[in-house]
């Protein structure tokens, strides 16, 4: 130990700067070596697109990128019929709720299951596994509605069946990425399918409002059905063998619960999703009343409102990814205030003409603040632990939709859509609060930016001595 008037933390990571955090502790010293860090080279920060774009330059995840963007596409197109197929059939937004709720509600039961399978098999016959499974269920619904024999309960049904199979398919996909792109560029791999799956928003909306003003919603169900097949052969063209170590205690769901319960930087993102996502994931529900009561614009409003949500989407992904550090806190907090603060602007807008490029806005807010919290979550996890943990994550997210989903539909019935928007932007205020309010009161730190006189020395402050995780824990 070296004297001084201050103790100084520094904590090993792969950034390329030093950060020095000061703070009135007593004449200590203390060096923490991160071994929980996602291993890979370290590269020098930069920013724009070099950077946003960097993970398209390995090939594997060129495949991944091209099975996201057409199954994604595919998905919106069944989404969004589906939602009008609902409220069609029942002219009620409670019932699109109780039918988003079905879909999410599996989750719950089983969304810790699907990490552990993650964790435990082969990423790669999984996926195929989960997307033959979707395929099948859009082919049932496609071929119901086509018949002229749907009815709310199988729309239902099949939402169960597709939610049961994307408990298995989200922690192994997102997990998936990790092992398709080097550590340093995990960032940008993680935004580049926040970004390709927005693309997909955006164009899926679009298509699903042509086929079903022009053919009705069973052809949309269908094309989402085929669409697998292209995602199916982008998948086996990622060759056979690209896998991570699986720990042989994968099966074990406690120690991914105890990471979360115990890493600050998991933590926090896990609980603010889990707050935000209540309502966000809804946002479907909501369009939908607009365009049918608010705008009387019909469905091809409501594709029309989608696609410029999902737009802004893909751009707050990009923006996301050009971050050239690792995500932070703070940064997290900014994220959740401005789409807050565009939920309630947009529950203000008085015409169609005013919603739509305010609507770009709550997008773009929306996924910066999803792709910043999901890359903290990745960056911070080891890869033995990380198809459990981001079970738990999307536990907490899509579990809060399945809970959101009937609230918010509830709302909109009783009060109208606009008080569902107000709803959910005060929600996301109160829990952007709640976290600036905590980092306020842990913050009291001094920061020095240095640079290392070895390249090895990389290291960067994640918080101040308090709030350092909890896994590291400083010699008392």
């Amino acid at each position: 130990m070296t004297s001084a008037t201050a103790a100084s933390v520094r904590i090993a990571t792969t950034a390329t700067t030093t950060t020095t955090a000061t703070t009135t502790a007593g004449p200590t010293t203390t060096t923490i070596s991160d071994s929980l860090a996602p291993a890979g080279p370290a590269t020098p920060p930069s920013s724009g697109f070099r950077t946003a774009f960097a993970a398209l330059g390995q090939a594997q995840f060129r495949y991944y990128v091209i099975g996201v963007l057409i199954t994604s596409t595919g998905s919106w197109v069944q989404r969004i019929a589906q939602d009008w197929l609902v409220l069609t059939l029942t002219n009620s937004p409670t019932a699109v709720g109780i039918t988003t709720m079905c879909q999410f509600l599996p989750t719950l039961v089983l969304g810790l299951g699907g990490g552990v399978i993650a964790d435990r098999f082969p990423k790669r016959a999984v996926l195929s596994v989960t997307m033959t499974t979707m395929g099948l269920l859009a082919g049932v619904l496609a071929v119901l509605t086509l018949s002229g024999n749907v009815q709310v309960w199988h729309v239902d049904v099949v939402a169960v069946l597709l939610g049961m199979t994307i408990a298995v398919d989200n922690p192994t996909r997102q997990s998936f990425v990790t092992e398709l792109a080097p550590a340093h560029q995990l960032r940008s791999a993680v935004s580049m399918v926040s970004s390709t799956f927005q693309l997909g928003a955006m164009v899926g909306p679009a298509v699903s409002g042509l086929l079903i003003s022009g053919v009705g919603s069973g052809y949309a169900f269908a094309l989402n059905g085929v669409s697998y097949i292209g995602a199916l052969i982008a998948l086996y063209r990622i060759r056979r063998g690209t896998s991570a170590h699986r720990d042989g205690r994968a099966r074990e769901l406690r120690p991914a619960i105890r990471y979360v319960r115990d890493t600050v930087t998991v933590r926090w993102p896990v609980a603010l999703v889990g707050v935000i996502g209540m309502f966000t994931l809804s946002l479907p529900v909501t369009l939908a009343s607009f365009a049918k009561s608010v705008f009387q614009s019909g469905s091809a409003g409501y594709g029309l409102l989608s696609s410029s949500l999902a737009l802004g989407s893909m751009m707050g992904a990009v923006l996301a990814a050009r971050q050239p550090r690792a995500p932070r806190l703070r940064a997290l907090v900014g994220f959740a205030a401005a789409l807050a603060t565009a939920e309630l602007v947009c529950a203000l807008a008085p015409t169609i003409e005013t919603f739509v490029p305010l609507l770009v806005v709550l997008g773009a807010s929306a996924l910066s603040f999803i792709t910043t919290a999901q890359s903290m979550v990745q960056l911070s996890t080891p890869p033995g632990l990380r198809g459990r943990v981001l079970g738990v994550y999307l536990l907490v997210f899509l579990g809060s939709g399945a809970v959101g989903g009937p609230l918010v539909g509830w709302v909109i019935d009783s009060f109208g859509a606009r008080a569902g928007l107000t709803l959910a932007g005060t929600c996301s205020a109160v829990a952007a609060a709640v976290l600036a309010s905590h980092l306020a009161r842990t913050g009291h730190l001094r920061v020095r930016l240095e640079f290392p006189a070895r390249p090895a020395e990389m290291v960067s402050i994640v918080g101040p001595l308090e709030a350092v995780d909890r896994p590291h824990r400083l010699p008392q």
